[in-house]
């Protein structure tokens, strides 16, 4: 009889034993805290069962797709600035944390206004920089026939690449993420000390430093899918201009060809194909908003096409991906802010990246 009866997939278990005992690596006693919304319920309680089998006590988070659209369209300014005592007593009680993003409807915020999201985001931001950079946490996502949409694919092939992409359709998931991690410390060895860094391509010449700064393996222990390595960019030093041919949707909004000019490390000019209005209010979002807070190479090949979610095309290998806005501590970026907007460029065809005038290939590094 199988371990979790529940699950018809036997990758939906695996997809909570990676999360379990790899991404978060959850020990008998730990708290740990399941945040999800009921279209990803196969997934929220094959976790929790897999955390109360590693002896954790995990507790559970179920939200309604409906009522995020209805909170940002009626809430006041009160409403959205709220923290309470009992979200940081939240916070502070999880030893983990794991987000489970799912969808019925990936455009139901577009027509929410963006200067509340940013007021919500701006005010909850102690919070989750707490949760950051004090647990360990994973973010994955469920597929639904939503995702598959946004894909442009069927829910059966969609569950595939999903399945392809965090390895929980091979036989022992966690020794492949295991045998990624390796490769991709080979890689920063390689790069270790690296002070300049250029990419080129379609209507692109940008460059910036990273001098003092350190490169992290991502490799499925925060995000999974996984397959990076990233770093936080000098904040005052991004020159140049950089065209973004990978779409991206956030917070319901589609944003695509969006174009940006640096000069002293912030963005003097933005504009986009489509979603420029939304693009703008981000950028005014804070001070630190217009600013580099991450630069990214992505090194999942079995990722081969863009979906529409940047948790997986951020890590197309062959791309690389600037995030306007917050950096992260443990890179020793500074920039602060409420923002953090990952752009995916593809380097596939034309274009490079150079680090210390050496290009680099990510997959020849890796070897």
């Amino acid at each position: 009889m199988p371990l979790f009866p529940f699950v018809t997939d036997p990758r939906i278990a695996a997809h909570a034993r990676i999360i379990v005992r790899y991404s978060t690596a959850l020990k008998a006693g730990e708290t740990v805290g399941i945040y999800g919304n009921t279209l990803a319920l196969p997934l929220v309680e094959a976790v929790y069962r897999e955390a109360i089998l590693a002896g954790a006590h995990p507790f559970v988070r179920l939200a309604i797709p409906s009522i995020l659209p209805f909170f940002y369209k009626h809430a006041n300014a009160d409403q959205l600035g709220r923290v309470t005592a009992l979200d940081w007593a939240e916070a502070k009680q999880q030893d983990a944390r794991i987000v489970i993003v799912s969808d019925a409807n990936t455009r139901a915020l577009s027509q929410c206004d963006p200067a509340k999201m940013a007021a919500f985001a701006r005010a909850r931001k102690p919070i989750r920089d707490y949760l950051v950079n004090k647990t360990r946490w994973c973010l994955t996502l469920h597929p639904t026939d939503a995702f598959a949409q946004e894909a442009g694919m069927s829910l059966e092939d969609y569950q595939s690449f999903v399945y392809g992409a965090i390895y929980a359709d091979k036989k022992d998931p966690v020794h492949a993420w295991e045998k990624i991690e390796k490769m991709q410390d080979h890689f920063i060895r390689k790069i270790k000390g690296a002070k300049n860094v250029r990419i080129t391509g379609e209507e692109t010449d940008l460059t910036f430093s990273v001098a003092g700064r350190v490169f992290i393996n991502s490799t499925g222990t925060h995000n999974l899918p996984s397959g990076e390595i990233f770093t936080a960019p000098v904040e005052n030093s991004t020159e140049g201009q950089v065209y973004f041919d990978i779409p991206s949707a956030r917070d319901g909004h589609f944003v695509r060809g969006v174009r940006l000019t640096f000069k002293k490390g912030r963005v003097v000019k933005a504009t986009a194909d489509e979603g420029k209005a939304y693009l703008t209010k981000m950028l005014a979002m804070d001070p630190g908003a217009s600013r580099l807070g991450e630069f990214g190479i992505g090194t999942n090949f079995g990722i081969k096409r863009p979906t529409g979610e940047i948790l997986f095309d951020e890590k197309i290998g062959g791309t690389i991906h600037l995030a306007l806005g917050s950096s992260y501590l443990e890179c020793k970026g500074r920039n602060k802010s409420a923002l953090h907007w990952d752009m995916i460029k593809d380097l596939r065809k034309k274009g490079s990246i150079e680090i210390d005038g050496k290009k680099i290939d990510a997959q020849k590094f890796m070897r």
